[in-house]
C-alpha cells in the first residue's frame, strides 16, 4: 500500500501553491488533489505501525469521521484515484464497529454522540455518492443502526433530546446536551427519510427538531434561525451560552435541506432560508469569505483550538449540499463558496511544499498556521465547486451504496 501510494503522495513535487481557476473543473480538481496529499500527511493508516482509520494526534477519532467525509466527497466530485479510493474504503471500514455502527472498540468509554453523529455524516455521504460498499454490509444500513443507537438514548432530562456524551463515566459533557449531537441525530433521519423514501424518519426528524426549538437550542423568528451550542441538564438546559459554532448552523441547515427536498414544504424553505441568512451574517465577512467568527475573532486574535478549526469543512459541506437540495438557492450559495474557494487557495500557499493552508483566509497568503482542520476547510470550500456538475444524489432506488 505505501508504495504504490508514492505518486499520490508526490503529485505536489514541482509545484507552487495553488493556481486555482474557479471556471475550470481540470484546475479545481488538481488544487484539490494537492489539499488531499496534505490531508493523508496526517494519516496514520499510510505510517509503518500506525492505526488504519486514524489520523495523527492531536486529532481526535471524529475528526477522522470528517476528514473520511471529505475524502468522500473528494472521490465523488474528482473521481479516478483508485488508489484513494482504497484507503478510504480501508479507513472507514475498519471503523465500523461489530455491530457496523461506528461504535468502536477503541473507544467503548470514551466515544460521544457527537462522534457517532459526525461518522454518519461520512456513512451517509458514501451511501448517496455510490462509494464502494463493505462486503457484508451496504452504507445506508450502517447508517440505519447509526440511527438506532442515537435515538434509543434520548431520556426525559431536558424533556428530550441525547447527551453530548454516551457513557456515564465521561464527566466532560455527560451531563450536557448541544446541538451537534441532536443536529447530526435530525440530520441522519431526514437523509434515511430521503434515501429510503420512508416517512417515518420524517416523523421522527420532525420531532427531533420540535424538541431542540422547545428547549431553546433552535431560535426562529420572521426573518431568521439562530442556533445556540446546547445546556446542561442540571438547568434544564435553559443556560445557553452566547457561543456560534458553523457546523451547528451546517448540520441543521443540511437537515432541513434534505427534509424540504422530500417533502417541498413551505415551512422547510423557510427554514431553510433562515438558517442559511443566520449563518451569513455570523460566518462571513463582508467579502464573502467563510470564518469561524466565534474563535476568529480578528486577524491578530485567534483562539480556535484544534476541533474548531475544522468546524468550517463540515458548514461548507453542508452548504454545497444545501445548494443541490434546495436549488433557487444555489446561486446564492456558489457565491459564497467561489469567493471562499478563492481566499482559500491563497491561503493554501504554506510550508516546504508551498501548499500548506492556513487558517485565516482574509490574509491574501498564508497566516503561518497549519494542521487537519485548515487543510479539510479548505478542501471542502474549494472541491464543492463542482458541486453542481454531479447530479442528483443517490437513493435506495438508484445507484446506491
Amino acid at each position: 500500500m505505501l508504495l504504490t501510494l508514492l505518486p499520490l503522495l508526490f503529485s505536489v513535487l514541482g509545484t507552487n501553491a495553488l493556481d486555482l481557476q474557479i471556471d475550470s473543473s481540470a484546475s479545481i480538481c488538481n488544487d484539490s488533489q494537492k489539499i488531499v496529499d496534505g490531508i493523508l500527511n496526517y494519516y496514520e493508516g499510510l505510517k509503518y505501525g500506525g492505526t488504519v482509520g486514524m489520523f495523527s494526534e492531536p486529532y481526535y477519532w471524529w475528526q477522522s469521521g470528517e476528514a473520511f467525509g471529505s475524502l468522500v466527497d473528494f472521490n465523488y466530485l474528482c473521481p479516478g484515484n483508485s488508489t484513494l479510493e482504497s484507503i478510504i474504503h480501508e479507513g472507514i471500514t475498519t471503523q465500523l464497529g461489530s455491530n457496523n455502527d461506528m461504535m468502536v472498540a477503541n473507544f467503548s468509554t470514551s466515544e460521544g454522540n457527537d462522534d457517532q453523529g459526525v461518522w454518519a455524516l461520512t456513512i451517509m455521504s458514501a451511501a448517496e455518492k455510490g462509494f464502494p460498499s463493505p462486503s457484508n454490509v451496504s452504507w445506508a444500513q450502517v447508517g440505519v443502526n447509526i440511527f438506532k443507537d442515537m435515538f434509543s438514548r434520548w431520556d426525559d432530562t431536558c424533556q428530550g433530546g441525547i447527551r453530548w456524551q454516551i457513557f456515564p463515566n465521561n464527566n466532560n459533557g455527560y451531563s450536557y446536551k448541544n446541538s451537534i449531537s441532536n443536529g447530526a441525530m435530525f440530520t441522519l433521519a431526514t437523509r434515511l427519510a430521503r434515501y429510503y423514501n420512508d416517512t417515518k424518519y420524517l416523523y421522527i426528524a420532525d420531532f427531533i427538531w420540535s424538541w431542540a426549538a422547545d428547549i431553546g437550542f433552535v431560535v426562529e423568528n420572521s426573518t431568521d434561525i439562530t442556533v445556540y451550542d446546547g445546556g446542561d441538564i442540571s438547568a434544564n438546559c435553559q443556560d445557553t451560552s452566547d457561543e456560534f459554532w458553523s457546523y451547528n448552523y451546517g448540520v441543521f441547515m443540511m437537515g432541513a435541506a434534505y427534509f424540504y427536498n422530500q417533502t417541498q414544504e413551505a415551512t422547510w424553505y423557510n427554514r431553510v432560508e433562515k438558517l442559511l441568512n443566520s449563518s451569513i451574517d455570523l460566518f462571513f465577512t463582508d467579502d464573502g469569505i467563510l470564518y469561524e467568527s466565534q474563535c476568529q475573532i480578528n486577524s491578530t486574535y485567534i483562539t480556535c483550538n484544534n476541533d474548531q478549526r475544522s468546524f468550517r469543512a463540515i458548514y461548507a459541506r453542508s452548504l454545497a449540499t444545501t445548494s443541490i437540495l434546495v436549488p433557487s438557492l444555489y446561486d446564492r450559495i456558489s457565491g459564497l463558496l467561489e469567493s471562499s474557494a478563492k481566499a482559500a487557495a491563497a491561503s493554501c500557499s504554506g510550508g516546504s511544499d508551498n501548499v500548506t493552508c492556513g487558517l485565516d483566509w482574509s490574509k491574501d497568503g498564508w497566516d503561518g498556521l497549519y494542521g487537519l482542520g485548515e487543510e479539510l476547510s479548505a478542501l471542502e470550500v474549494i472541491q464543492n465547486l463542482l458541486i453542481k456538475d454531479t447530479g442528483a444524489y443517490a437513493t435506495s432506488g438508484s445507484n446506491a451504496s
